[in-house]
């Protein structure tokens, strides 16, 4: 079984922020999968499928972004996923909007959402896609994540989150190295 996790904020007034990238990288597997979050357990809203043989839970975290990883957490203790069969999908700073980046592992970057995950998972080195929400200095971080994305912003992000049907596809059927390769980059 493999875990799939968008990390966002729960609630109306954060669809759409920068913050909720991941949130909007997962629709659009689910989206292609034509599944819905029906599920609840662990504070967390998911939705089980099977694609190419494989089980898969499509996971969106209902705590807030640096709680992410306690919701996490119970999902791999619960379901026994192992450390490799699990893909983050968050948002990233240093990266330009509109670029994603594949990684089987590194620091959280200063992502709360991140750090928490490894505090509950232990590790650092898991599967991961960042996707680029540039970074505007001259507002402070918190309000900028929670912002919402420009038009033109909406624009250059719209290509990455596209990527992910097909990414998904090659996950199920190809090593997370080959993956990197296949898209980093690109």
């Amino acid at each position: 079984m493999k875990l799939i996790v968008g990390l966002g904020n729960p609630g109306k007034e954060y669809e759409n922020t920068r913050h909720n990238v991941g949130f909007m990288a997962l629709d659009k597997i689910a989206s292609f999968l034509q599944v819905e979050f029906t599920k609840e357990k662990f504070q967390g809203k998911y939705a089980e499928v099977t694609y190419e043989g494989e089980k898969y839970i499509l996971l969106k975290p209902q705590k807030y972004m640096n709680l992410s990883g306690e919701v996490v957490g119970d999902f791999v203790r619960f379901f026994k996923i192992k450390i490799e069969d699990i893909l983050i999908l968050y948002d990233d700073l240093d990266t330009e909007v509109g670029t994603m980046r594949l990684r089987e592992q590194g620091s959280s970057g200063g992502h709360n959402g991140i750090k928490n995950i490894e505090m509950h998972l232990g590790t650092r080195v898991y599967n991961r896609i960042k996707f680029g929400i540039s970074n505007n200095k001259t507002i402070d971080t918190k309000d900028y994540v929670l912002g919402h994305f420009s038009k033109e912003e909406k624009v250059a992000l719209e290509p990455a989150l596209d990527k992910m049907v097909p990414i998904f596809q090659d996950y199920s059927k190809m090593t997370f190295t080959n993956l990197m390769n296949k898209y980093n980059g690109k």
